[in-house]
């Protein structure tokens, strides 16, 4: 075998072995998965600075976003992407009085999982007016979210720039949900 046969052959195996792999790589970028960075503490305790997570993107083909669930937003005027918390669906009325969050005039509890981490941080001692949850210094609302439109919150919500100041989010900018934390792996986690 020459050496141009040689350099063909292998230049061929590559093509076979590497565009195949780029093409299912893209594709799984697009429109099943995409890997993200917190930024900020607007979702502290539960998702800290600088954790890696998996954007899953798959599951709002089929349907809208849900309650409590962390979304991943490409709003037109940030340069990164923004993680938040949904707190109010299509047609709900939310808002905000003496720290409380009310949906349709119903009061919204935190999260389980939130609730978990603000229990293993307090360690005996209320963490929750430092931290901004339950303790907001201002009202808030009513706001009757439109169709397509969505009200978001960070977790930390006194240190967060959420709907409360850019307003409710249409459906278009919400890029997918954080589906699982991989980095730092002592904070492994499947989110459901």
């Amino acid at each position: 075998m020459s050496a141009a046969a040689a350099i063909v052959s292998s230049l061929k195996e590559i093509v076979q072995v590497v565009l195949p792999a780029i093409f299912l790589a893209a594709l799984i970028h697009l429109f099943l998965a995409q890997a993200t960075i917190v930024r900020g503490q607007s979702m502290q305790p539960n998702l800290r600075p600088e954790e890696r997570l998996i954007m899953e993107k798959f599951s709002y083909y089929f349907h809208a976003p849900r309650h409590n669930e962390i979304i991943v937003l490409d709003m037109p005027e940030s340069p990164a992407l923004i993680i938040k918390r949904v707190v109010g669906l299509p047609g709900q009325t939310v808002e905000i009085q003496q720290g409380r969050l009310l949906v349709d005039g119903h009061e919204v509890a935190l999260p389980q999982a939130l609730q978990s981490d603000l229990e293993a941080l307090a360690a005996g001692e209320d963490l929750r007016p430092a931290l901004g949850l339950g303790a907001l210094h201002s009202d808030f609302g009513p706001v009757t979210l439109a169709e397509d439109a969505f009200f978001v919150l960070g977790d930390n919500r006194d240190n967060s720039n959420d709907s409360r100041s850019f307003g409710p989010v249409h459906r278009d900018y919400i890029k997918g949900r954080i589906w699982v934390r991989y980095w730092p792996l002592t904070r492994f986690t499947v989110f459901r």
